[in-house]
């Protein structure tokens, strides 16, 4: 059955992670995607580390579900090609810094002018003018600025750090994903084709503020329970390692008490009601729970917790998160063999459709891989292709 996107054309000329991956969640709910590379070596990311056969893993996990083509934008007989493939498509994603789309004549004002009805979507890292508009931005930089990084603190190691996976490009690409998705419902509603702008600056820290920024949320000097969760979050140590527990209620507390051996603390009057949240009852709460965990494996602790209903989760290595019971269950993780590439793992798609279920993803396609079938929907007999081929218009 197709996806629910089937009959949504989309042209990707983005790069690396943040217009990809939004481009490949709309791939995998059924639209075409082209993805349109520089000529010769094809986007960047297929440069990048952990690379095979003429794959590498960035752009794999970036890029399924895609079609590849290869065209020089900067010369006349390819800037037609793709101006012939924008006449077929609804929606049109770069991610390059303010100005470069128009620099190639790929700007909303040309493209419109093909295609009056193109969802133009653009990525910039600051956005299209203001102070640091012309800076170059990398997920790491929208980190420090948006709160991620001073959020990053261990209690017992007080030095901010990093989230070392790209955070603020994976947030920018699951918000423009969805707004591209509404710009086609409000399209099919009767609006005209819009341009959506989405800075990574904006995104960083819109998908940061939901809890990040609770302290700066209600102003004024009055607001009372002065907490922020994440601070609380914490390592648990144990006699071989370490545990995540979080006790976020009552019961819970009381339950992680017990599953430490600490029934009479658990108990108490002084874990019950009002009391509980004084200073000296969390204190004794702290350093029983501590002691208790000290004395028991991860293992027996974890297995514990999950009997006394406290949330808890051991720190699974990443070959340990491939075979996790629930994740295997869930089926999250396809493997598959490529002829060229070979065998390769990618993550399925989280969101599930009772209905309009796309079952069939093709692997991230090699480069310039659909040149040819791409040019022939598009009239382009042998003839042409290999004329367009001399002149370096097309890979």
């Amino acid at each position: 059955m197709a996806g629910p996107l089937d009959g949504v054309r989309i042209l990707d000329v983005s790069e690396v992670i943040s217009g990809p991956l939004a481009v490949m969640l709309l791939a995998e709910q059924g639209a075409d995607v082209i993805k349109v590379e520089p000529p010769k070596y094809g986007e960047q990311s297929r440069q990048l580390s952990n690379y095979r056969k003429g794959m590498a893993a960035l752009y794999a996990n970036c890029n399924h579900g895609k079609r590849s083509i290869g065209i020089n934008l900067k010369s006349a007989e390819g800037l037609e090609i793709f101006y012939d493939l924008v006449r077929r498509a609804d929606v049109f994603v770069q991610n390059w810094r303010p100005g470069a789309a128009e620099r190639l004549r790929i700007g909303e004002k040309e493209l419109r002018a093909i295609q009056p009805n193109l969802i133009y979507a653009s990525i910039t890292g600051f956005g299209d003018d203001g102070p640091y508009a012309n800076r170059r931005g990398y997920d790491p930089i929208f980190q420090a600025l948006t709160g991620y990084v001073s959020a990053q603190l261990n209690p017992e190691v007080p030095i901010p750090d990093l989230v070392r996976n790209a955070v603020v490009d994976k947030a920018t690409s699951l918000s423009l994903a969805q707004a591209i998705t509404a710009a086609l419902f409000a399209r099919e509603r009767g609006a005209p084709g819009q341009h959506i702008r989405i800075s990574m600056l904006d995104a960083g820290l819109s998908f940061f503020w939901p809890d990040g920024m609770l302290r700066h949320t209600l102003i004024g000097d009055d607001v009372e329970n002065y907490l922020v969760p994440g601070e609380r979050y914490q390592l648990a140590s144990t006699s071989d390692g370490q545990l995540v527990i979080w006790a976020g209620t009552a019961d819970q507390i009381r339950g992680s008490l017990r599953a430490v051996g600490c029934d009479e603390l658990a108990d108490s009057p002084s874990q019950r009601g009002p009391a509980a949240l004084e200073e000296e009852s969390q204190v004794a709460r702290a350093k029983a729970l501590a002691a208790g965990l000290a004395a028991m494996t991860t293992a027996d602790a974890y297995r514990r917790m999950v009997e006394f209903e406290v949330p808890a989760a051991p720190i699974l290595s990443h070959h340990e998160v491939l075979v996790d019971p629930q994740i295997k269950h869930n089926g999250c993780v396809i493997e598959a063999e490529h002829p060229v590439y070979g065998r390769y793992r990618r993550v399925r798609q989280a969101a599930r459709f009772s209905e309009t279920v796309n079952e069939t993803i093709a692997p991230a396609a090699l480069y310039a891989e659909h040149s040819d079938e791409i040019l022939d929907e598009l009239g382009c007999d042998t003839d042409m292709r290999l004329r367009l081929r001399e002149l370096g218009a097309i890979t």
